[in-house]
Formats: structure tokens, C-alpha cells, sequence
């Protein structure tokens, strides 16, 4: 499970929108338990891909590499990333799978119109090497 404040989704949404229609990428800060991932920050990260942005993004490593030396001086690690896909459904591609790490979560935007959005987050099954979606606690949320 990844707990998330309203405010930071919010966050990711209007990068979604913003960078319709090419993918966004992004960083989730915060901390991790055995039970729960809680996300205290997200920062946008730079897609290298330029040739493809429409489907594929390549996070910069060197925002990587500032979110990891800034969250280890604040108490933060990173608990996971989010990316969009423009017009197609929040569920992690082959390329995603490809390209994922065990123990993060990976959320994922879909941005229909440069409007619509809908979120799910997913994580990497280590034995499997296939995904499998994780439940999003939305804090701050009206229910």
C-alpha cells in the first residue's frame, strides 16, 4: 500500500496535464514500513525521452541522484515513481515492466483529452517479475 496526501496527487495530476501529451515522469519521497509506504513529497523529474515522449519517458538520473542525497539529509528515501500515459489506460506496459525495480511503487497517470485523469499504482513482484497493482490511500480525501 502507498499513503499519499491529496495535495501531492493533486501534484502529479497537474503534471499529468501540464505535459499532455507527452509523458511526465516524477519522484515520491518518504518513508517505508513492512506495511505501508507513506509519501511525504513528490518532485518532478526531467523525461529524457524525446524521440518518443508520447509513450515513453527516461527519467534523468541526476534528479534521481538529488532526491536520494536531499532525502537522506531530510529523513525521506524514495518510495516510489509516477509517470503518465497519454490516452492509454493507468496500467504499467511491457517497457514499464522492463524497466522496474522491486519495492518501489510505481503510479501511473492516465491523462485522456489533457483532462480526464485516473491513477493506479503498481509494484513489481520480485519472483514473478510481473506487476501487481497496490491499493492507494488517499489522505485529506472527502469520502
Amino acid at each position: 500500500m502507498i499513503i499519499i496526501k491529496k495535495s501531492d496527487l493533486d501534484k502529479i495530476f497537474d503534471h499529468g496535464r501540464e505535459g499532455y501529451p507527452s509523458e511526465v515522469c516524477g519522484i515520491i519521497m518518504g518513508t517505508c514500513d513492512d506495511k505501508a509506504k507513506a509519501a511525504q513529497e513528490v518532485r518532478k523529474a526531467g523525461n529524457l525521452n524525446t524521440e518518443r515522449s508520447h509513450d515513453r519517458y527516461e527519467m534523468d538520473p541526476k534528479d534521481i541522484l538529488r532526491a536520494e542525497r536531499e532525502g537522506t539529509e531530510n529523513g525521506m528515501e524514495i518510495v516510489g515513481f509516477y509517470h503518465s500515459h497519454p490516452d492509454h489506460p493507468d496500467a504499467p506496459s511491457e517497457f514499464d515492466r522492463e524497466r522496474a525495480w522491486p519495492s518501489y511503487s510505481y503510479m501511473i497517470v492516465s491523462v485522456n483529452n489533457g483532462r480526464d485523469i485516473k491513477v493506479r499504482s503498481w509494484v513489481i513482484n520480485e519472483e514473478t517479475k510481473k506487476f501487481e497493482e497496490e491499493e492507494i490511500e488517499i489522505l485529506g480525501e472527502n469520502k
